[in-house]
C-alpha cells in the first residue's frame, strides 16, 4: 500500500472532533481489504460533518425493544397514554406511569405484506385515533398489505387504511375482529409508500400517499408523460382528505379542490408529491400543515401544504429542477406550473444530501412539528424535524430546528444531543411524535432495516 501521510493527519484531525469516532476507527481497516481509494472517499464524506451544532438538546429514553418505531401518538381521551407504531406491524402502549405494556394494543402483521428486515419501506406506517375517541373509541391506521385481486399483477402490493374499535373492556387492546377497510390503493412498488394518518381541526382525516414507488416516479404503474404525483386521476402522490363520519366507507368533503373535475379524484386534497413522510398540523395560530417531502438524488424539502397545491414533483426536487435522465444535474429552467397549468409552489426550505461547508443535510427528511410546549422555551414557535442519516455507511440520524422570519423566511440549524457521544445521536431516526402537552420525541434504531430489537423511542427535553 502507498499511503499518503496527508490522509492519517487528516483521520487524527477528525478523530479529535469526536463526531464521527465509531467510523473513523473502523476505516483504519478499510485499506486492507479495499485500497486507500475508499478510505479517501470517506473522509471526504466526513469531511462535510463537522460544523458544531447551533443548539443543544437532551433526549431521555422512554422506551426500548422495537423493531422500528415510526410514529407515536397520544390519543384524545385524557389518559396521558402514549401508543408507539413499529413499522414490525405493533402498537403498543405506554401507559400515564411511563411503562409500555408487553401486550400490544393491536397487531397487523398477520395482514401485511412479509417486510425484508436488511431494508423495507412497507408495513404498518400510520395510526389516527378519531377526535371522539374517548366517546367512539374509533382509530385508523395504514399498513401495506398483499394485492387482492382487482390489483394489477405486476404491482408489489397494496396500501390500506383501515378503521378499528378498542375491546369493550379493556382500553389497552383493540379488536382485531372489528377492521373495516375504509380504502385500498394499488402500490406499484415496495417504496415511496407515504403512510402518515392525521385528523385535521376541520374533523376530517388526512392521508399522506406516496408516489408509487421506483426512481423519477415512472416505469410500470406510473402514468406516462407526467409521473403519479402530477396525475390527477389516481391518488399516488397526494395528500387526501376524507370524511369518515359521512357516508360509508368515507365521502369525499366538498370542499376537496378537485371535487367535480371530470377525471379528477375527489379525495385528493394536495399534489405534486414524491414521498411525504410525515406531516402535522400547528396546534395554534393558523394552523398550517407542515410536510416533510422525501427527495430524490439531492435534495429534501418541507411544504407548507393548502387546498389544491401542486408541490412539484416530478418537475422539481425541493427547489431545484429535475431531469430524469440526468437526476444528479438539476438543469437551469423547467415547467413553472402543472399540467392544468396551475402554479407549482415552493418548498418552504430544502436542504442538500452534501454540504461542503458542514451545514445541514440528510438523505431523507421527517417531517416534524411546531413546538408549542413548555419545557424548552428556546424552541417555541419553531419548527423541529429529523433525518434519516447523513450517510447510508452507519446509523447517523439528525435532528434540525427551522425558524421563520421576516417575509416567511426560514432559517434551519442543527439540534446537537448534549447527553450523547459527539452530540449526535449515532441512530437512524424514523419519526418524530408529539404529546398533549406540546412536549416532543424523536423514534430510533441502531439498524436502517426493520429488524432486531434497537427500536428506542426518545423525549426531547432541556
Amino acid at each position: 500500500m502507498n499511503h499518503d501521510s496527508r490522509l492519517h493527519d487528516r483521520f487524527l484531525t477528525l478523530l479529535s472532533r469526536s463526531r464521527h469516532r465509531r467510523v473513523l476507527w473502523l476505516s483504519l481497516l478499510i485499506p486492507l481489504v479495499a485500497g486507500c481509494g475508499l478510505l479517501q472517499a470517506i473522509y471526504l464524506f466526513l469531511d462535510q460533518a463537522v460544523s458544531p451544532p447551533a443548539a443543544l438538546v437532551g433526549v431521555q429514553l422512554i422506551a426500548d425493544g422495537l423493531v422500528a418505531p415510526v410514529a407515536l401518538v397520544e390519543p384524545p381521551d385524557g389518559t396521558g397514554r402514549l401508543f408507539v407504531v413499529d413499522q414490525a406491524g405493533r402498537i403498543r402502549v405506554i401507559d400515564f406511569s411511563g411503562s409500555m405494556l408487553v401486550k400490544p394494543f393491536l397487531d397487523v402483521a398477520p395482514r401485511m405484506v412479509a417486510i425484508s428486515p436488511v431494508s423495507d419501506e412497507r408495513g404498518l406506517l400510520g395510526l389516527a385515533f378519531h377526535p371522539q375517541y374517548a366517546a367512539n373509541g374509533r382509530f385508523f391506521v395504514f399498513y401495506v398489505a398483499p394485492k387482492l385481486g382487482d390489483i394489477p399483477a405486476a404491482f408489489d402490493s397494496e396500501i390500506r387504511v383501515s378503521e378499528f374499535a378498542v375491546m369493550s373492556g379493556d382500553a389497552n387492546c383493540a379488536d382485531p375482529a372489528s377492521e373495516r377497510i375504509i380504502l385500498r390503493i394499488g402500490n406499484p412498488q415496495a417504496n415511496h409508500n407515504g403512510g402518515q394518518l392525521a385528523f385535521g381541526p376541520d374533523g376530517f382525516l388526512y392521508i399522506a400517499v406516496g408516489d408509487g414507488g421506483s426512481a423519477s416516479d415512472e416505469g410500470t404503474g406510473h402514468t406516462p408523460g407526467i409521473g403519479n404525483a402530477q396525475d390527477k386521476s389516481n391518488l399516488l402522490g397526494k395528500i387526501l382528505r376524507i370524511n369518515v363520519d359521512g357516508a360509508q366507507p368515507y365521502e369525499g368533503p366538498p370542499s376537496n379542490p378537485f371535487v367535480g373535475e371530470p377525471g379528477a379524484q375527489p379525495e385528493i386534497f394536495a399534489l405534486g408529491l414524491r414521498n411525504a413522510w410525515r406531516f402535522s398540523f400547528e396546534r395554534g395560530g393558523a394552523q398550517r400543515l407542515f410536510a416533510g417531502d422525501v427527495g430524490q438524488n439531492l435534495f429534501e424539502e418541507v411544504n407548507i401544504i393548502t387546498n389544491g397545491g401542486n408541490y412539484g414533483w416530478r418537475v422539481r426536487e425541493g427547489l431545484a429542477c429535475y431531469d430524469r435522465a440526468n437526476p444528479a444535474s438539476p438543469p437551469p429552467t423547467c415547467a413553472q406550473t402543472g399540467p392544468d397549468g396551475a402554479p407549482l409552489i415552493d418548498p418552504i426550505f430544502d436542504y442538500p444530501h452534501d454540504d461542503s461547508q458542514g451545514g445541514v443535510r440528510g438523505i431523507a427528511v421527517i417531517g416534524g412539528f411546531i413546538y408549542d410546549g413548555t419545557a424548552i422555551p428556546g424552541l417555541t414557535g419553531r419548527y423541529v424535524f429529523g433525518d434519516f442519516s447523513t450517510t447510508f455507511f452507519f446509523t447517523d440520524g439528525s435532528l434540525y430546528v427551522a425558524q421563520e422570519g421576516l417575509g416567511g423566511v426560514w432559517t434551519l440549524s442543527e439540534l446537537g444531543i448534549r447527553n450523547f457521544p459527539g452530540q449526535r445521536l449515532g441512530r437512524v431516526v424514523l419519526g418524530m411524535g408529539q404529546d398533549a402537552a406540546g412536549e416532543l420525541y424523536v423514534l430510533t434504531s441502531a439498524m436502517f432495516g426493520p429488524s432486531g430489537t434497537t427500536g428506542q423511542v426518545y423525549k426531547i427535553i432541556p
